[in-house]
C-alpha cells in the first residue's frame, strides 16, 4: 500500500471533475446500484464492519450511529449532512464538495436507503455560495439521471435531497444547533437527551453525519468492508483527508490512511518552508490541544493523538515555524471563539470574553506571572461546564500552549510585549546592551 490512498480525491485532477458524466466514467453510482439490491440492515452491517468512524471530529462509529435509529418509530426518518465546515484550519469538506460533489450525493442516497429515510438535507455554510451552487447542480444532475426522486432505478425507494444554506454561524457545526437552524430558529445547542437519533429534526429520528463520513460510504459498498478496514490502524480504520496549512512548502489536501505521522506528511508536502523549523501544530483544528516538534512521529489516528494529549478532530494540521508567536496565535483563536459563542450558557459566553481580556494583556506584556494561573483557572471554569463543546474547544489551545510554551508567555511580561514584534525585539536588545 502506498503512503497516499486517493479515493475521495482521486477524481480531483480530472477535467470538470464535478460533472456527473466525469463521475460516472470513474464508476460513479455503481455502488448505489449495488446498495439498492441489498437489505438496508446489510448496508448498516457493512459500514459497521468497515470500521468507519465519524470524520467530523468526534470519531464515533458511523454504522453504530445509524443502528440507533428506532425503526418502530412511526415518524419519518431523516439524514442530515453537516457541511457547516468552519473550524479554523479545517478545509477538507469544502474542496471535496467543489471537486467531487457526486460522491457526497451518492453517499447520501445509500445512507438514506440504509436508515430508511425518504428525505435528506445537506446543510452548507452560508458564506461558501460557490459550494452551495455546485452541490445544488450535482443534486439536479442526479435527479435528471434518475438517481433521486420517485422509485429510484425501479427499486421502489423514494428520496428527495434539500441543499440548505446556513446563516453563517460556527455554532451550527454543533449537530443540535444545526437542527435548530434547519428548523428556522436561532442556532443554539439543544439539551440532550433526547438525542437526535430519537428526536432530531422535526422531533423525528435523525442521523447527522459529516460530509467526509457520508462520502466514504460508496467506496465501502463498492469495494467491500474488508477493503476499507485493510487501511488505517486497528481501531482507526480507513483513509482520511489531512489538510496541511501554514508554514509548509506545499500546503493542501493529502488523503492517506489513518495512522500516518506528521513527519511523513511534511515530507510529502516538501518539508517546512526553507530555512525554518516546526515550532507547534494543531492535529485537528484550533479547538484541539496544540502539539510540538517532539510529536512529529505520533500516529495520526484517534488513539495515537489522544495518547499524546490532543484530539485527531478534523485532521486540520496547521503548522507554525519558529517565527510565530504562540501567544498571539492563541489570542487570535480565542477571539474567534468569543465572537462565535452563541451566548446560551454563562461559562462560554462570559468565560471566552475573560479569556480574551487576559490573553490580550499578556500579549501586550501587561500583568504578572500569576496571571498565567488565573488564565488556567478561567479555562478550568469553562472546561466541562459549557452547554456544548465550543467552550471546551476554546480552552484547549490556551492550556496546551502554557504547558509547552510557558517561558514564551513570561518573555512577553519581562520584555514589555511580544518578543516576536521586530520593534519590540530591537528595543529590548538595546536595553540589554545599555544594561
Amino acid at each position: 500500500m502506498s503512503t497516499l490512498t486517493p479515493v475521495l480525491t482521486d477524481i480531483w485532477d480530472a477535467e470538470q471533475s464535478w460533472k456527473l458524466a466525469t463521475y460516472a466514467d470513474r464508476g460513479g453510482y455503481e455502488a448505489l446500484k449495488t446498495a439498492l439490491t441489498m437489505a438496508p440492515d446489510d448496508i448498516i452491517t457493512a459500514v459497521k464492519d468497515s470500521g468507519l468512524r465519524g470524520r467530523g471530529g468526534a470519531g464515533f462509529p458511523t454504522g453504530m450511529k445509524w443502528s440507533f435509529i428506532p425503526q418502530d418509530n412511526p415518524n419519518p426518518k431523516y439524514l442530515v449532512v453537516n457541511a457547516d465546515e468552519s473550524e479554523p484550519g479545517t478545509c477538507k469538506d469544502i474542496p471535496l464538495m467543489m471537486a467531487n460533489p457526486h460522491v457526497l450525493v451518492e453517499g447520501v442516497i445509500i445512507s438514506s436507503f440504509a436508515i430508511r429515510a425518504n428525505q435528506a438535507f445537506i446543510y452548507i455554510r452560508g458564506e461558501v455560495l460557490h459550494v452551495i451552487r455546485r452541490v445544488q447542480a450535482a443534486v439536479a444532475e442526479a435527479y435528471a439521471a434518475g438517481h433521486l426522486g420517485r422509485d429510484i432505478h425501479g427499486s421502489g425507494y423514494d428520496l428527495d435531497i434539500v441543499v440548505h444554506a446556513g446563516a453563517g454561524a460556527y455554532i451550527c457545526g454543533e449537530e443540535t444547533a444545526l437542527l435548530e437552524g434547519l428548523e428556522g430558529r436561532r442556532g443554539q445547542p439543544r439539551l440532550r437527551p433526547p438525542f437526535p437519533a430519537v428526536a432530531g429534526l422535526y422531533a423525528s429520528p435523525t442521523v447527522i453525519n459529516n460530509v467526509e463520513s457520508i462520502a466514504s460510504v460508496p467506496s465501502i459498498i463498492g469495494n467491500g468492508a474488508e477493503w476499507f478496514a485493510s487501511m488505517g490502524t486497528e481501531k482507526s480504520k480507513g483513509f482520511g483527508i489531512f489538510s496541511l496549512s501554514g508554514h509548509v512548502t506545499t500546503p493542501g489536501q493529502y488523503e492517506a490512511p489513518l495512522g500516518i505521522t506528521l513527519r511523513e506528511l511534511i515530507d510529502l508536502a516538501g518539508g517546512m518552508r526553507e530555512g525554518h523549523e516546526l515550532k507547534f501544530w494543531t492535529p485537528g483544528g484550533s479547538s484541539t490541544p496544540l502539539l510540538t516538534a517532539e510529536h512529529l512521529d505520533v500516529p495520526l489516528d484517534f488513539e495515537g493523538v489522544g495518547a499524546a494529549g490532543s484530539m485527531l478532530g478534523t485532521r486540520a494540521l496547521q503548522l507554525f515555524d519558529e517565527t510565530t508567536c504562540v501567544v498571539r496565535a492563541v489570542l487570535r483563536w480565542t477571539e474567534f471563539y468569543k465572537h462565535e459563542s452563541c451566548g446560551k450558557c454563562t461559562p462560554c459566553r462570559e468565560g471566552t470574553w475573560w479569556l480574551v481580556q487576559t490573553l490580550a494583556n499578556l500579549e501586550k506584556g501587561i500583568g504578572q506571572e500569576s496571571d498565567l494561573d488565573l488564565l488556567l483557572d478561567q479555562c478550568d471554569n469553562i472546561l466541562g461546564r459549557s452547554f456544548c463543546a465550543l467552550g471546551d474547544g476554546a480552552t484547549s489551545p490556551i492550556s496546551s500552549s502554557i504547558q509547552y510554551f510557558r517561558q514564551e508567555y513570561l518573555d512577553h511580561l519581562t520584555q514589555g510585549g511580544c518578543p516576536f514584534d521586530p520593534m519590540k525585539a530591537t528595543l529590548f536588545a538595546d536595553e540589554l546592551e545599555m544594561a
